[in-house]
């Protein structure tokens, strides 16, 4: 047989000959890749969309980080622009049920620099995704707008209304006290009153509400009140009338989805009856007893309430719980209004006249001394026909609302 000298072998077709010698450079070879990839990765740890070392996963100092919920609906999305404009870094969170993709798009395409502003499509009744959210973003401040918001609805559909504003606002508190988030700013609903035997309404006037939304609000604040005895969170407690307008700058407005149109509110009602996609404008109930016969409310402009929401959250203070019910303190008929929305318009509204909806009641408007008194805050939108007109202009631009959500 005869002997094999390996070291003679030539290797084989396809096969790597290794030799001892190249060790040192095939080392040094490895060692720079490693180098670049370490590197690579420390770039990308500090990029703004980089996991969780993102700059909204991170507290900054001098930056106030707000989770708006319910921040693609109408009020909602008004707080953001305000709060965008205003330098904080804002967080929306909204499952669209009734909020705008569309009106996000808007603030996204005007404040499109890193660490401003993102989106996070969640329901806030799942508290696993909440729970996420929390441990991935650093809050300094909550904003909790995110509610189903129609007195009408809320007859028909009461458990709707006490699951998505009572038990929702709940898992919201658990997060913040899970996660040490400090401030909470509650939007509330003057419907917490329901007919009081005195008017104007001011903050200690007693609540019985009388519909399930007003009493799910109630519900909501109750929660708030018993928790912050036990802690320092700082709490304000914003209680507002009948809104109404849209931003100035034609930004930004208020698209209801149609099949809730039954159960909006009068302004869009109006728009639609002035657009013609309603024959015309239902009124319901002209036998309370009032100057007209129809009901009075205290209507507030979109951007005076977003204004006092701003204001609340820089004046609000750990450990103190401050409520405050936000209105222009005159209260202004039904009839009143559809007068005002036809003369904004331009168009001459057909009117029915209906009987009263369930869970109405017949005069609301507020005394927002305290408010003034406390937070420097007056309402500048009190000009009926004036809102209503800027409201149109969006409306007539938008007569599909944002488009497809």
């Amino acid at each position: 047989m005869i002997p094999v000298n390996r070291r003679g072998t030539q290797p084989r077709a396809g096969m790597e000959y290794f030799d001892a010698r190249r060790k040192p450079y095939n080392v040094g070879k490895i060692m720079v890749v490693l180098v670049l990839i370490t590197l690579c990765i420390f770039v990308l740890k500090q990029s703004p969309v980089f996991g969780g070392n993102s700059m909204f996963s991170r507290h900054e100092p001098g930056v106030t980080h707000v989770l708006v919920t319910g921040g693609a609906g109408y009020i909602g999305s008004h707080a953001s622009l305000r709060l965008l404009k205003d330098n904080y870094r804002v967080t929306i969170v909204d499952n669209l049920s009734r909020g705008n993709k569309g009106a996000v798009k808007v603030l996204q395409e005007l404040f499109p620099e890193p660490g401003r502003l993102q989106f996070i499509y969640a329901d806030l009744g799942d508290q696993k995704s909440v729970n996420k959210i929390f441990a991935e973003n650093a809050f300094d401040a909550v904003m909790h707008f995110a509610a189903v918001a129609y007195v009408g609805e809320s007859t028909l559909e009461p458990l709707r209304y006490y699951h998505n504003i009572t038990s929702n606002t709940l898992l919201i508190l658990e997060a913040m006290a899970s996660h040490g988030v400090k401030t909470l700013i509650y939007s509330s609903t003057c419907a917490t009153y329901g007919e009081p035997e005195k008017m104007p309404i001011i903050e200690t006037t007693p609540q019985f509400p009388i519909n399930p939304y007003g009493k799910a609000k109630k519900m909501a604040e109750d929660i708030i009140l018993d928790f912050s005895k036990r802690t320092d969170m700082a709490v304000m407690i914003l209680r507002y009338f009948n809104v109404i307008g849209s931003d100035p700058e034609g930004r930004l407005g208020e698209a209801p989805r149609p099949e809730l149109r039954e159960h909006g509110r009068i302004s869009g009602a109006c728009f639609d009856a002035a657009l013609g996609i309603l024959p015309g404008l239902k009124v319901k109930g002209t036998d309370y007893p009032t100057a007209d016969g129809t009901c009075i409310r205290d209507y507030i402009d979109v951007t005076d309430l977003v204004d006092a929401h701003v204001k609340a959250l820089g004046k609000a203070e750990p450990s103190k719980v401050s409520i405050y019910n936000v209105g222009t303190g005159r209260g202004r008929s039904v009839k009143e209004f559809v007068d005002a929305c036809k003369k904004a318009t331009g168009v001459d509204i057909k009117v029915e006249y209906l009987s009263r909806r369930p869970g109405d009641y017949a005069e609301v408007f507020s005394d927002p001394t305290k408010i003034n008194n406390e937070l420097n805050w007056t309402a500048q939108h009190t000009d009926l026909k004036e809102s209503l007109s800027v409201a149109w202009r969006w409306q007539k631009s938008h007569p599909r609302g944002y488009g497809t959500n």
